[in-house]
């Protein structure tokens, strides 16, 4: 009896071991001290934080919002404000967050659109090389294309087309990284197989010319002379100056086959393929002012004026130009109703 008596404390006293080593190890942000304070008060304060690139004593100051006076409406806007500050200081995840809580609190309102659209570039600046996971670039995708989808009329569907463009080229370009891959490899049917992806996919991208090349190549090496001529004849009729052509041809009459197209004398190069892959930060994104159709989206209204100076800070603003992005993202609507 004794030493089961033993086991038991024994296993007690384990268990409230390892809840307190959990509890320590999760990260709790700083939440400054409860002192209730008028709304317009917090508000400004964090809005004045925001403007001086204070990202985290911003979220502070919107949490407090959202604490002290959650069913007012500087608390609805609140949430758009704390996601922009998060999207600012580069906390992608904490903004995606913030802006689904957003959406499923006020689906209705005009400023999700906005809230949507945030979420959109935040899986879109998270895009990395094609050599690496393309994860964020899907999730990127899906967000752009419900931009789209959700709200065709707006200025943030009219950025969400052109971005759309930039992330099927990103996905066309690692379906080409990986058909390269399987060619060297000696995989032919493999690589045929993601170069048929990007032709049928993604033709509008600038791989299109290379996989049809390849297509040329591959078929070529399994000895299928007439897939080769075919998909010689499409690369040669669509871009007929363009160097994969070129090349194309020379791989055709080295077999002893007629191109259908003859080489034109200089590259006429496609829209598409003068579109470059860039990612502006500094031209895309703060919050709308809440009463405002997505459609129309009018310049933030002033914050109220402080009713005391702001305390001084002991967080070290960014040197020189602060990272700040501004365009859409950075005109935070207004909210209109509940819904």
């Amino acid at each position: 009896m004794l030493r089961n008596n033993r086991t038991r404390t024994a296993l007690i006293v384990g268990c409230a071991a390892l809840a307190l080593a959990s509890c320590a190890g999760k990260k709790e942000k700083p939440r400054l001290a409860y002192e209730e304070r008028p709304v317009e008060l917090l508000y400004a304060t964090g809005a004045d934080r925001l403007d001086r690139g204070l990202w985290n004593q911003a979220v502070q100051y919107f949490g407090e919002v959202e604490r002290q006076h959650p069913y007012s409406e500087w608390s609805r806007r609140a949430i758009l404000m704390t996601a922009y500050a998060h999207y600012q200081g580069n906390d992608y995840a904490e903004a995606i967050g913030d802006a689904d809580r957003f959406i499923s609190l006020y689906p209705g309102n005009p400023a999700a659109a906005y809230a949507h659209y945030l979420k959109a570039i935040c899986y879109f600046e998270q895009i990395v090389d094609v050599g690496r996971d393309q994860a964020a670039t899907g999730q990127a995708l899906a967000n752009l294309n419900e931009v789209v989808q959700r709200y065709p009329r707006t200025e943030y569907a009219a950025d969400a087309r052109l971005k759309i463009d930039m992330v099927n080229d990103q996905l066309a370009g690692k379906e080409m990284t990986i058909g390269r891959w399987y060619l060297r490899q000696g995989d032919t049917l493999a690589a045929i197989g993601r170069f048929k992806t990007v032709i049928e996919r993604y033709q509008t991208t600038s791989h299109t010319p290379e996989a049809l090349y390849r297509l040329v190549e591959a078929y070529l090496t399994l000895g299928l002379a007439e897939e080769a001529k075919r998909n010689g004849a499409v690369l040669g009729y669509n871009y007929p100056g363009d160097v994969w052509y070129r090349d194309a041809y020379n791989l055709l009459t080295d077999k002893g086959l007629r191109p259908a197209v003859e080489p034109a004398q200089s590259k006429k190069p496609s829209l598409v393929s003068r579109l470059p892959f860039v990612k502006d930060k500094d031209a895309t994104i703060r919050p709308p002012a809440a009463d405002a159709a997505p459609a129309e989206v009018p310049a933030a209204e002033p914050p109220p004026a402080l009713e005391t100076p702001p305390t001084a800070s002991n967080e070290t603003p960014a040197p020189a130009e602060p990272a700040r992005r501004r365009g859409l993202l950075s005109r935070i609507p207004g909210l209109g109703g509940d819904n």
